[in-house]
């Protein structure tokens, strides 16, 4: 996610190095550089523009400290109006009444149908919500088909009238199955088409004055760059939506729209889709999206993915596992199950500050633990729980039946003891630790 665009911009600031003080010159050099990396990344002139105008006056107006270096300021003032132009602060979505009504729209293709059942999975997991989605697509089976796959796929509920060819009317329809259900939620999916006419705008204001919606969404492929803040005025000029869901942000993205959309459209972007699976859809945070363009990392986000797959009650049996040094591969594959869940391997170390400049241009497979979890399901129970039982035959045979070689077996056990070790080992230390700082306290 934004690659090409933080290169550049750690380029830029390369022209700040070891220069004693911030001048018109070096300053006009590095923003030139700077708005050049912005239209590269497709952001609309005239934003890309301003946002450097902006940064320019800003760090002309201010004296350098001494234990500040010129580069260092201007990455500040830069990450300030990356965060201003994204948007500021956080927006979730607003609910108001009983249910309370989310009308998604956007182009066929953008992903609304996908991420209808995201946000449905989001409310109902996160929120507590008990959320219905609706197919309101009267053009296409198929999409009615898909809305009932993701539906059954995450557990909620999908109204839907094949026979009937009227938007609106399947809209009220499914408002008074909600109400009559304890649905505290709605999401209505409707048409999309391939480009923007007159027949499908008219047909989703109509649903939209027919419901009332309290959050009317757009959905749109950050993939398509200035076309989706193009396409995102078109469709404000004539619904005034609430928000934005920018989709395929995990994909190879220039990032235009996400840094462009609420300059000209004047609506923040409140979630991002960064995967396929129903749960990969984030909040979004335009301080967070700044630091990782900046190469800052976004520790606060990989943080709460975590906390999202931590059992209070498992890291405690861990911890004792650990402690007894009877940490064996059933625990090892559960580890590796929970960091699945947190999201794609090389997105969630480009979270780490300085680790998406050193992870450029290393490929690593969503399914980089697949060769890791075939030898541990080869093995018997038995040689999970005791890896020392494995001998010569054992490894053949594990290899064999994971596909794998001896030597990829060996590594892998190799591995694992190593971190054991280590494991025991920040065990003993934290222990140590805390009985150090209770000597203190009883020395006062």
């Amino acid at each position: 996610m934004f690659e090409g665009l933080q290169e550049k911009f750690d380029k830029a600031f390369q022209v700040l190095k070891g220069q004693g003080q911030i001048t018109e010159v070096n300053v006009a050099e590095t923003l030139k550089e700077v708005r050049r990396a912005l239209l590269d990344a497709d952001v609309n002139f005239k934003t890309a523009k301003d946002f450097t105008n902006r940064v320019k006056e800003k760090a002309l107006g201010q004296e350098v400290l001494t234990a500040v270096k010129p580069g260092q300021l201007l990455v500040k003032i830069t990450h300030e109006e990356l965060t201003s132009l994204m948007g500021g602060e956080q927006e979730d979505i607003h609910f108001q009444g009983n249910p309370g009504i989310i009308l998604m729209s956007g182009l066929q293709g953008s992903g609304k149908t996908t991420h209808s059942g995201k946000l449905a999975n989001y409310l109902k997991t996160k929120k507590g919500k008990k959320p219905l989605l609706v197919a309101c697509d009267i053009y296409r089976p198929a999409a009615i088909n898909q809305l009932h796959v993701v539906g059954e796929s995450i557990g909620v509920e999908v109204f839907s009238e094949p026979e009937n060819k009227n938007a609106v009317s399947i809209a009220q329809n499914a408002l008074q199955h909600a109400r009559a259900n304890g649905h505290n939620v709605v999401i209505i999916d409707t048409a999309g088409r391939l480009a923007i006419d007159e027949q499908m705008m008219q047909e989703i204001e109509s649903v939209k004055k027919a419901v009332q919606p309290t959050e009317t969404l757009f959905v749109v492929d950050a993939m398509t760059g200035q076309d989706a803040v193009n396409t995102a005025k078109t469709f404000n000029d004539r619904l005034d939506f609430d928000g934005v869901i920018l989709t395929k942000l995990d994909g190879d993205t220039r990032g235009g729209a996400a840094l462009s959309i609420k300059s000209v459209v004047n609506k923040p972007i409140k979630f991002i889709g960064t995967g396929e699976k129903m749960d990969a859809l984030d909040l979004f945070y335009p301080k967070r999206m700044a630091d990782r363009i900046l190469g800052m990392g976004d520790v606060v986000s990989l943080v709460e993915r975590a906390q999202e797959q931590y059992d209070e009650e498992k890291a405690k049996k861990l911890q004792k596992k650990i402690e007894k040094n009877t940490f064996d591969f059933e625990d090892f594959l559960d580890q590796l199950q929970q960091i699945k869940k947190m999201g794609n391997v090389k997105d969630l170390l480009g979270m780490i500050p300085g680790m998406g400049k050193a992870m450029k241009d290393v490929e690593i497979d969503d399914d980089a633990f697949k060769h890791i979890e075939a030898i541990i399901h080869s093995m018997t129970p038995e040689e999970r729980s005791e890896p020392k039982l494995i001998n010569g035959s054992r490894k053949k045979r594990i290899a064999t039946g994971s596909g794998t070689s001896v030597n990829e077996v060996n590594k892998l056990l190799k591995q694992f003891e190593e971190t054991r070790k280590m494991m025991r080992m920040m065990t003993n230390k934290s222990r140590m630790a805390n009985m150090a700082k209770g000597l203190r306290g009883m020395r006062r």
